[in-house]
C-alpha cells in the first residue's frame, strides 16, 4: 500500500480507520501515569513488589502490583478499559465491537478476583482517577497489616 493512498479497515474490523488504530495501538498496558505513581509511593513506604507479574502461574493475568509473601495483587483500572461506573463514555464509534470488548473487560475482572480469592489472594482494585497518595496508603497498609499476620501465628 502507498503513502498516499486511503487505508479503509476491512469488514468486521475492530479498528473503524487507521488512525484510530494507531491510536488505540498507542493505549499503554502496563507503566501508565496512575500505576508509575502509586508505585513511586508505595516504594517509599519501604515496600517492594513485583511488577505486572502473575499472581499465578497458571492463570494468564497479570496484577499491576504483586506481593506474593503476603499474597496481595493490585490492580489500578483504566477507567475507559475497566468501566468505571463514574466515568465511562461509551464510544460513538463503532460503539457495538468496543462496548462489548469493556464488557468483556469487566467480566474478566470479576473471574480473576475470583480465582485469586479462591487461591487465597487478597485483591485490591482502584481506578485510575482514585488519589494516588490514597491507593498508596491503602496498599501499605493491607500488606503491613497481612505481613504481621503471618509473623505472630
Amino acid at each position: 500500500m502507498s503513502e498516499d493512498s486511503v487505508w479503509e479497515a476491512p469488514e468486521g474490523s475492530w479498528a473503524s480507520s487507521a488512525a484510530r488504530r494507531r491510536n488505540m495501538q498507542a493505549i499503554r498496558s502496563r507503566d501508565t501515569k496512575p500505576e508509575k505513581l502509586v508505585r513511586r509511593l508505595v516504594h517509599a513506604q519501604g515496600l517492594r513488589y513485583r511488577v505486572a507479574a502473575r499472581p499465578l502461574p497458571d492463570l494468564r493475568r497479570t496484577a499491576d502490583l504483586v506481593f506474593r509473601p503476603t499474597k496481595v495483587a493490585v490492580f489500578i483500572d483504566g477507567c475507559y478499559w475497566h468501566g468505571c461506573p463514574e466515568h465511562y463514555v461509551p464510544p460513538r464509534t463503532n460503539s457495538g465491537y468496543w462496548s462489548e470488548k469493556v464488557l468483556r473487560n469487566v467480566e474478566r475482572d470479576r473471574d480473576t478476583d475470583q480465582k485469586l480469592r479462591e487461591a487465597g489472594w487478597l485483591v485490591l482494585r482502584f481506578w485510575e482517577h482514585e488519589p494516588s497518595d490514597a491507593c498508596a496508603q491503602k496498599i501499605a497498609d493491607t500488606v503491613t497489616s497481612r505481613r504481621d499476620e503471618l509473623i505472630r501465628p
